[in-house]
């Protein structure tokens, strides 16, 4: 195997759950070597939720993960790259997401906040690491995300058929694929994802997920609390846009309990049906006509929303991502392996008819192995 085609990626999204990482060779068609999921303790995941949602001595509690962070990474890259039975030697570089913590499109001085300390992964590793991958398209006058998309182009994008990538993690994004060669690949957030979910089974039940959608299943939608959440502004807003947990959370939620109280079950099956009908109203839309729509990210497993996504959208063909022969856990994963692997050759690998930055730019600070 040769050096320079073997990338480690490592992710971890807005659901705060843990760290993906593959090994991936892209030398020519992407071709996974080995996965590692690694899951964040509870303790862990309770204070990077605090960080996210502000708290007391932020600043400190910040520098503290950011460092906690940059092992908890480096002991995934070093775990996957075990399961290949490589060495660090044959890697040629790791490319790390981090752990978003704030995500500020829209403010007067735009920025993202991505903790996880490359400094450490590429100390521990021995391996050269690429971090901080949204600030420079921000710097250039995009959103900062998504990202993917540019990968999903390289990989997925086919010639005969219009198609859309659907990531549902915290929160939903969607990059559309057009047949027609001239015409602009493009994405955005459709809006809350997993995120609103996952903060309302914690608060009601404490557990970290609605694993398969069961909670959500058992429950009523309360169709007047979705209409009026489905006519906030950011759906209705036009792209290029994203977000996060720092506008999708119970916060955002309280206003609309208060206005339509229910019980704890029903409140979850109308925030599914938020999820899942927002993405409907992105891909209704959207140019394509009758696309095929390959989901990706964790609600890929939830039954309960594969189901309604296939009801809703009863003109296109759904599946996952492995029918394109990449597991739908581990696309942003390789996603990111890739973007390092562009920024070490010098190739941009940002779309500004996504992000709506003003020019391609170059992702990513660069941290060599200085062995």
């Amino acid at each position: 195997m040769v050096k320079e085609q073997i990338f480690i990626g490592l992710m971890s999204g807005t659901s705060l759950d843990g760290i993906d990482a593959i090994a991936i060779d892209l030398q020519g068609q992407p071709r996974i070597l080995a996965t590692h999921y690694q899951p964040y303790d509870i303790n862990l995941r309770q204070q990077i939720r605090q960080l996210c949602q502000g708290c007391p001595n932020e600043l400190g509690l910040y520098a503290e993960l950011d460092s906690q962070l940059g092992y908890e990474f480096a002991n995934a890259a070093i775990s996957v790259i075990d399961k290949t039975g490589l060495t660090p030697q044959h890697i040629r570089a790791i490319g790390s997401h981090g752990q978003t913590v704030r995500h500020y499109p829209d403010g007067k001085h735009p920025n993202s906040l991505q903790i996880g300390n490359p400094n450490i992964i590429a100390e521990q590793t021995g391996i050269t690491t690429i971090a901080d991958f949204r600030r420079r398209d921000m710097a250039a006058g995009g959103q900062g995300a998504p990202l993917v998309p540019a990968f999903h182009e390289a990989y997925f994008r086919s010639p005969k058929q219009d198609r859309i990538i659907l990531n549902i993690g915290g929160i939903a994004n969607l990059t559309l694929l057009p047949a027609k060669n001239n015409s602009p690949v493009t994405g955005w957030d459709t809006g809350p994802g997993n995120t609103l979910m996952n903060a309302w089974i914690h608060k009601q039940q404490q557990k970290p997920q609605d694993t398969d959608g069961r909670w959500a299943a058992e429950g009523t939608c309360n169709q007047g609390m979705l209409e009026q959440m489905l006519a906030d502004p950011y759906f209705q807003k036009m792209p290029p846009k994203s977000t996060g947990p720092e506008y999708f959370n119970l916060t955002w939620l309280k206003q609309f309990l208060e206005r339509y109280p229910d019980n704890p079950v029903n409140i979850q099956a109308t925030l599914c049906e938020l999820s899942t009908h927002s993405i409907t109203m992105a891909i209704e839309s959207s140019p394509l006509e009758n696309p095929d729509v390959f989901v990706c990210g964790g609600g890929s497993h939830n039954p309960h929303i594969m189901q309604q996504l296939t009801s809703q959208l009863n003109n296109c063909k759904v599946d996952t991502t492995q029918a394109l022969g990449i597991d739908s856990d581990w696309v942003e994963a390789a996603a990111f392996a890739w973007l390092g692997h562009q920024t070490l050759n010098g190739k941009a690998g940002n779309l500004p008819t996504v992000t709506g930055a003003g020019k391609e730019v170059l992702l990513g600070c660069i941290y060599p192995n200085q062995a």
